[in-house]
């Protein structure tokens, strides 16, 4: 497997932390050049300074995805120092949970802002590159809130709008030999459902140990297992996988 992306270019959103982080480790284990993009360039370039210390080529970008120039700017800047940008995953994202009631118009537009909007920046941004050499990988995060969920009604808005974009961009690049698809986790230990305990006044174990017991494999996600997922999507293994979203949960229903 080791290899597997060797002489690809890869750019993942928000790789500053989280499934983000193990998703740039995956690929620059497998042989990538790496792009760390996130708005906390300081997280980016930790991320990036590890993996060119374990002898992979990795860079570090500052980019609000939400701005069109800033992302444009991005892309190119990859696409410049790679020589290509064959790979785009689409995963920041951030979360302002509120019930319907107590949710502000701010809470909203900054969540569907970076979820949806982001990726479908960066997916115009980036195709334009891949169309020109007829090849492309892109993966966009989803999630299992795109089904709803409790004080997340702008998450889940964002995350089913995933969905509908990576279903829309499958059938509009095809034709170029770009696939799109969607991967959408479940319960996945990191610093944002951390956030999430604490926002309903649980540790991270107690919150974690709650979602283990409705999921058949009794236990929550790493982000390394979403990283797996994303890595075959991104990969030739995949070739004729398109306009998919893949429910990375453990089975829970």
């Amino acid at each position: 497997m080791a290899g597997r992306f060797s002489g690809r270019a890869v750019v993942v959103t928000g790789g500053g932390n989280g499934i983000g982080a193990a998703t740039a480790r995956r690929f620059a284990a497998e042989g990538a050049a790496v792009a760390v993009v996130d708005r906390d360039l300081d997280q980016a370039t930790s991320v990036a300074q590890e993996l060119r210390s374990s002898g992979s080529r990795a860079i570090s970008i500052h980019c609000n995805v939400t701005s069109g120039p800033e992302v444009g700017e991005a892309m190119d800047r990859v696409a410049d120092e790679f020589g290509a940008l064959e790979v785009l995953v689409n995963n920041a994202g951030l979360t302002r949970d509120q019930l319907i009631f107590k949710m502000t118009e701010e809470d909203w537009d900054v969540v569907v802002d970076v979820s949806l909007k982001g990726a479908f920046l960066c997916s115009q941004a980036a195709q334009r590159h891949m169309v020109q050499q007829s090849y492309g990988r892109i993966v966009n995060l989803s999630s299992t809130s795109a089904r709803g969920n409790r004080g997340q009604a702008n998450y889940a808005a964002a995350k089913a709008g995933v969905q509908g974009l990576t279903r829309a961009l499958a059938v509009e690049l095809g034709r170029f030999n770009i696939t799109v698809n969607a991967v959408a986790p479940g319960y996945i230990a990191t610093a944002m459902t951390a956030a999430t305990a604490a926002r309903l006044g649980l540790s991270p174990e107690e919150h974690q140990a709650h979602a283990a017991d409705s999921n058949p494999l009794r236990r929550v996600g790493t982000p390394e297992e979403v990283a797996a997922v994303i890595a075959f999507l991104g990969s030739d293994d995949a070739a004729y996988v398109s306009g998919q979203v893949i429910y990375v949960n453990g089975g829970a229903r």
